[in-house]
């Protein structure tokens, strides 16, 4: 069978750094390709090469058996590659139909409106939405809907090739299912998907087989019938598996930190009660709106309707009320970093200092000397370069970005209770190991960590307590060797035994 596309050994070299370095890949129709690697393994210069977006140094490309130079995006089009990126491109104030032939190559000054709506309308089809208005607005769909809306447009321009950068990063469970159901059916079409995620369940249950990157080299290319989860971690990081989550110490500390009775949120949280002991990882589990990040929420003052009873460390602790949890040495990590965490366009000096800044001031004055030595402190126990401290944060990867809110969290004076929803959502394999060792060393200070997580592997790998949660009910709790993968998705999906 004639591979659709096939690169030979392609490289590309940046002053100082080498992004891609004899690289090879082939795909054949019908094929759905994984290409894994963490952040900086070269994943997204080998895509911006597809796309014509950026021109290797060295290499070929074929594409149905000619070799091609892809000069850009619209000639990418035209030779049927199609690239969904991470950030969706929709325009929200124009409709589905004008989403869909927004940016085509095929589009004339004066275009075929009627022509255009139905190749429109079969490309909505194929992807079993034939009940979508065209003239809809897409500004009035669920994230999940504009995700679909990405996928019809490269159907509609007959893309034989799809990248998929990260589709499913910020989709709820019903709509990553509909997502990968879509695919599997393209799959049967004939078409072929280069899928580039770091939920590494997706991996083992969509695609085909695999490529590995790392420091912009091929490690490996397998099918995913051949490779186990923990292989292929270790060929992403170079090193064990075992690695990834490291393990609680064997005499933690069980003293009650954190007792919540009967947390009520109207609607969404249903008398949640726990107690969490001191230097140990609490993570409550379940499902998009069971619940489980309100518990955070509410617990770090963000919720103005909570009622309930809540102690740190034996005193009472006022409910909606920021100050008031961050008096008690509370802290909150949003799983929204640019809306809730960081400061984006201020430094990373700036965002690792910002809530210590009377620890260096005298009669009101800063200590700029002191400031930079405690922001140059903590960036290297977290582990990011100390020459970025100038640098925007924004410019920042998303593992680094995270890095910074841990890193603020770490210049407590003292060891406090940290609320985390999704730590490591779009976080590449190896941030979240040093995301995860940041975490034991706070439990090691002394710090309770609080999280919610819909990444079943990692509750299951870094968390020391479970409580899952099932439509705003409290299911179970479950104990170190008693926290297995298999209750705790069948606590959060179909509970048999009656919730609370």
């Amino acid at each position: 069978m004639q591979e659709v596309l096939s690169v030979r050994g392609v490289s590309k070299a940046y002053p100082g750094v080498t992004a891609l370095e004899d690289v090879s890949l082939s795909l054949r129709p019908g094929e759905i390709r994984a290409i894994c690697g963490e952040n900086g393994a070269g994943k997204s210069t080998f895509v911006k090469i597809l796309m014509g977006i950026v021109q290797p140094d060295s290499g070929s490309i074929d594409i149905n058996g000619q070799t091609q130079v892809v000069r850009g995006p619209q000639q990418a089009q035209s030779m049927g590659l199609g690239l969904v990126a991470q950030e969706l491109s929709l325009a929200p104030h124009l409709s589905i139909l004008d989403n869909i032939w927004l940016g085509s190559a095929e589009v004339p000054f004066l275009h075929r409106r009627a022509s255009f709506r139905v190749r429109a309308k079969q490309a909505l089809e194929t992807l079993g939405l034939t009940d979508w208005d065209l003239d809809r607005p897409v500004s009035s769909l669920t994230v999940g809907q504009r995700q679909l809306i990405e996928i019809a447009r490269l159907l509609a321009r007959d893309a034989r090739v799809l990248i998929l950068d990260e589709p499913t990063a910020t989709l709820s469970d019903a709509d990553i299912e509909r997502i990968l159901g879509i695919l599997k059916g393209l799959r049967t079409q004939g078409r072929s998907i280069i899928y580039i995620t770091h939920r590494l369940g997706e991996v083992f249950e969509l695609c085909d087989s695999i490529t590995v990157l790392r420091n912009g080299q091929h490690v490996a290319t397998q099918p995913v019938s051949e490779t186990t989860r923990e292989g292929l971690v270790e060929m992403m990081l170079g090193r064990s598996f075992e690695d990834m989550y490291p393990k609680a110490p064997a005499h933690a500390d069980q003293s009650v930190r954190v007792v919540v009775e009967g947390l009520d949120v109207p609607g969404t949280l249903n008398k949640f009660s726990m107690t969490a002991p001191r230097g140990r990882i609490v993570c409550i589990a379940g499902q998009i709106g069971s619940g489980a990040n309100m518990v955070t929420r509410a617990l770090a003052g963000l919720v103005p309707s909570a009622t309930g009873s809540v102690t740190v460390d034996g005193r009472p602790m006022r409910l909606g009320s920021v100050p008031h949890a961050v008096a008690r040495n509370v802290l909150f990590v949003s799983d929204d970093r640019a809306a809730e965490g960081l400061f984006p366009q201020m430094t990373v000096l700036d965002n690792l200092i910002a809530t210590r800044l009377d620890a260096s001031a005298r009669m009101g004055v800063l200590s700029w000397p002191a400031l930079r030595r405690m922001a140059a402190s903590l960036a290297e126990r977290v582990g990011v370069d100390r020459h970025r401290l100038k640098s925007q944060s924004i410019a920042l990867s998303g593992g680094n970005q995270q890095k910074l809110l841990f890193g603020r969290a770490l210049a407590s004076a003292d060891a406090g209770v940290l609320l985390m929803n999704e730590p490591t959502r779009g976080i590449d394999v190896g941030a979240r190991a040093e995301i995860y060792r940041i975490m034991r060393e706070l439990c090691d200070l002394g710090s309770t960590l609080i999280m919610t997580s819909s990444d079943l592997e990692e509750v299951v790998g870094i968390a020391d307590i479970v409580i899952t949660l099932y439509r705003g009910n409290v299911v179970a709790r479950y104990e170190d060797e008693a926290i297995a993968m298999s209750s705790i998705l069948a606590d959060i999906t179909h509970p048999t035994q009656a919730v609370a």
